[in-house]
């Protein structure tokens, strides 16, 4: 790896997307420069480096691409969460609201075995219904939240706030729109 990576200079802003008056972080940019990507999931990882991680739990989308490179990193089990009607087998769903609109998870049913240590990654935390419908999802079926890796972190949002008994790591954090 090279030297430090400035990650907000390969986040795209990208304004009005998906609706007017969001600034949407685009991480699409940061995953092309693979030595920024490689430092970004190796950033993720740090804070819980020494702590017993039994799988990593992502939702659909982008925290796939993190979680499963997370995953693969610590050779532990990657479980997708996926929206309603996605996943094949018998599954638990938790709704939730996001910073623009209202949403459900579904989980295999046994994804997640009784005190497996559980480590969350996703690319954003904004207003924490996302990260904390994982949560929920997790603890339903006995699984130990170890902690969420988070790659950005809208801060003015306050969605850390609902997460306050998570150990919530983020690598880059914006404080405004």
């Amino acid at each position: 790896m090279k030297g430090p990576i400035d990650f907000k200079s390969r986040i795209r802003t990208v304004p009005d997307f998906p609706k007017k008056g969001v600034m949407f972080r685009d991480i699409t940019t940061l995953l092309q420069d693979g030595d920024a990507f490689r430092h970004a999931v190796s950033e993720m990882m740090s804070h819980f480096k020494g702590k017993r991680i039994d799988k990593v739990v992502s939702a659909e989308s982008r925290g796939f691409i993190l979680g499963s490179a997370i995953a693969y990193d610590l050779g532990v089990g990657f479980v997708p969460l996926r929206k309603p009607g996605k996943l094949p087998w018998n599954k638990i769903k938790e709704e939730f609201d996001t910073e623009y609109s209202k949403d459900a998870f579904e989980m295999h049913e046994d994804a997640i075995k009784k005190g497996e240590k559980v480590l969350i990654v996703d690319d954003l935390l904004a207003t924490g219904g996302t990260l904390g419908a994982a949560a929920k999802l997790v603890e339903r079926l006995g699984g130990d939240v170890v902690g969420m890796a988070i790659l950005i972190e809208l801060s003015f949002l306050n969605g850390r706030k609902k997460l306050g008994k998570y150990d919530v790591f983020t690598v880059v954090n914006y404080d405004s729109e």
